[in-house]
Parts: C-alpha cells; structure tokens; sequence
C-alpha cells in the first residue's frame, strides 16, 4: 500500500523534531496535553519503566487486559519498522490515515510550546487512545521516568522492572541514582509492582506507594523454559496464577511474571491473564525468524545488563557458540556489552544502523572484541551478506543479530523482504 501524501509529509515534520534532542521535564508536555483538551483523562494509565523489559512487560500486560474484554492502549518506544508500532489498541496498530490526522491536530499545539519529539509522540498517543475509545493505556516509559514526558499522565498503577547502568549522562553514573529517577512514575498510596534488586527497593518505598515487590511480596516461578516459552507460577497477596508464557529465556518469564503481578494489582482473572500471556509476541526480542532455510535470532540487547540475560537465555537453551553480527550506539557501555557477548560469538560481522546518526563506527566496535575473528561492514544488508556466506562456510545453522533496537529495525525487514524505514532515527 503506498502512504498518503498527508501521512508522509506529517511524518517528516516529526521525524524532523528529532535534531532538537531530548529535553527531560513535564511542563512543556502537559501544557501540550492541556491545548489537546487533556485526551489522557478520558483512561486509566498503567506506566512501565525500567532498564530492560519494560517493553514485554506492557505488551503482556496489554494483552492481558484485552483477554479480560477491556479496550487497552498500547504505547511503546522505540518502534522497530513502522512508526505506527508504537500505537496499538485492542491488539492492532492504528492505521496510518488516522495517526496522520491525529498529528496534523498536535502539530500546532506542539509548535506553539517547542514540544521535543518525544513529546509530540506521547501526547499523538494519548490523542489516539481517547478517540479510539480506549479504556486502559498502557505505556512504556521512555527514559528514567521522573522527568519522562509518559509521567505528565497520571497513573493508576505504575511498574517499574529493573534498574540497570544505562543512559548514565541524563539519570546518574549509580543505580541508587538511576532508581530514583525511575521512582518518579510511582504515586503515593497507589499500587505499584517491581521486580527491582532488593537493595534498591527502599528507594522506591520511599515515594510511598502500595508496592508489591517480584521475591518478597510475589514469587514467580518458572519451569519448563525451551524454545516455546516457558510455564510461570506466580503466587502473591492477590492468589496464585499459573500460565504459559511465549517470551522466551528467564528474563522473558520474569517479565510475563510481573506483567501478572500488575494484572494481579487490576483485578484480572486468572484466566484472562493466561489467556493474554499466551498470546503475547514481542518482535525483535529474543525473536527466532527462518531465513534461507536456518534461522536467525534477533534481539535488542544494547547494554550490559541485557546482553548478560541474552547470553544466560541462550546457553539455557544449549546455546554456546553462535556466528553474531553486532551493532550498537556508540553513547553506550560498549565494553560492558561487549565483554557479555564475547564467550558467545564465534565469530562477529560488526555493522552500523545506515539510519542512525548515534550508531559506533564498525571499526570501534572491532577493538572492543580483540580474540575474535570479524568481519567489518558498513551496513546492515551488507552484514546479512557476509552472514550467509559465513553460515554457509561454518555449517552453522543459527545466527544471532543482537545491539541496537535501531538495527534490528533495519535487519528484521531485509529478512522478511519488507520495505523498511527511510528516515533518520534518532529516538
């Protein structure tokens, strides 16, 4: 289908935003909402922050409230292929000619306060969600979470995963700091769940919300982990559920587990919540897709803390050596990924996102592994090249593509021979 001139042209208009940066703060944010007619009041809000799993913990917890019969938003970043990923209701991704219409109404509003894009993007969606007659949102928080532009809403219920060292230039260079920044979702008196270390947890106490906690208040456990998922028990305050969950590694099942847990906090069933776990898909992480007759895995590990569960979930699997073709930001712990990687690849095709201003030269990247052998290119089509003469030669029939959400958003199309983004991606 050939887009719109409408929805192109509001697009490059937004994707433009992008060169202004990230600006953390609410105030320009709510003042954008307030010229909207505040849509964000017309549903309930779930916000989920944290380091890593943010993004497969709303999506289960999405899917579950819409096994319940509960019309859910979905809003997550960054998107992988299309921009409309980052909308969904009720399971599907708003159309196009809707989401270009939604945003000629923000533009104006948005130029008037020198909304940044992230900006735009979250109150596009708070837009989206109220016309479409949505019940419960559930959004991913972008960066930290006090001062994220998701926090101008006011949720009923907040999550926060973990706390890792990533995006230390904006939250803080400790994770006491960087867990302080993510408490800023969480409301006093209101319920919340985490799945945070328990040595941080008493800074998220300290906001004084109704916190249930993943091996305190809840325990979750997980058995039978293969490469269809894994089953997950999960006991709390609010009873015991048991379900099925298609996230693949322990990281995944933890993920599903608190998904629940906030389920649990929204007084879905038992049923609903296995129903929706079940059906729950998250591309581009820990994902295995068929190409030319071996399969590829692909995920978005790009800091330390998620390449360590990335390795820790395929050697479960019986994964030890695989071929790995890598790239990633270069503002990010590249040594730390790289150290998590390295027992796993046998041999690297380093590359760059073609469409990412922030992605670290192949050749920097190379320093970064010095006891294995690499091949170096200068783009993703030109990495599944090397990848498949590589394969071919090591008889391999597995191949992991892993670092930059942004380059697995260039990889996964070349796979499935889909058209792919053309803009610059930034955010």
């Amino acid at each position: 289908m050939v887009a719109s001139p409408s929805w192109q042209m509001e697009l490059d208009w937004l994707f433009a935003q992008q060169r202004f940066g990230i600006h953390p703060g609410l105030g320009r944010v709510r003042a954008l909402l307030t010229r909207l007619g505040d849509p964000q009041r017309t549903f309930e809000t779930v916000l989920v922050g944290g380091t890593n799993g943010k993004g497969s913990t709303a999506a289960t917890l999405a899917a579950m409230l819409g096994a319940a019969e509960i019309r859910a938003g979905l809003f997550t970043s960054p998107h992988l292929t299309r921009f409309t990923e980052r909308f969904v209701v009720a399971g599907e991704e708003c159309p196009e000619d809707e989401v270009a219409a939604a945003l000629a109404r923000v533009r104006p509003a948005a130029e008037a306060e020198g909304a940044s894009f992230f900006e735009i993007v979250t109150a596009l969606g708070a837009l989206l969600f109220a016309e479409a007659g949505v019940q419960v949102a559930v959004l991913e928080v972008g960066l930290g979470g006090r001062l994220d532009a998701t926090n101008a809403l006011d949720p009923a219920l907040s999550v926060i995963t973990n706390v890792g060292l990533d995006h230390t230039a904006i939250l803080g260079d400790t994770l006491e700091a960087i867990a302080a920044e993510k408490a800023g979702i969480l409301r006093p008196g209101r319920p919340a769940v985490t799945g945070v270390s328990p040595s941080l947890q008493l800074i998220l106490q300290a906001q004084g919300a109704d916190l249930w906690a993943l091996g305190t208040e809840a325990q979750a456990d997980v058995t039978g982990l293969d490469w269809a998922g894994s089953t997950v028990s999960l006991q709390s305050p609010a009873g015991q559920v048991t379900f099925h969950t298609p996230l693949l590694g322990e990281h995944g099942a933890r993920n599903a587990a608190l998904a629940a847990l906030a389920a649990q906090r929204l007084g879905l069933t038992a049923a609903a919540m296995a129903r929706g776990a079940a059906t729950t898909r998250w591309p581009g992480r820990l994902e295995v897709m068929p190409w030319q007759g071996r399969r590829v895995l692909l995920d978005g590990a790009h800091n330390p803390d998620g390449a360590r569960a990335l390795v820790q979930a395929l050697q479960a699997l019986g994964v030890t050596r695989l071929p790995v073709v890598f790239g990633a930001a270069e503002d990010k712990d590249l040594s730390g990924v790289a150290a998590a990687l390295a027992p796993l690849a046998s041999h690297l095709i380093l590359t760059r996102a073609a469409l990412s201003p922030r992605s670290a030269a192949p050749a920097t990247l190379a320093a970064l592994f010095p006891n294995i052998p690499h091949t170096l290119t200068e783009s993703p089509a030109q990495a599944l090249q090397a990848l498949d003469r590589l394969m071919g030669d090591l008889s391999s029939e597995a191949a992991l593509v892993c670092g930059s959400l942004y380059l697995l958003g260039e990889v996964r199309p070349l796979l499935l021979g889909q058209a792919a983004e053309t803009r610059e991606r930034w955010q």
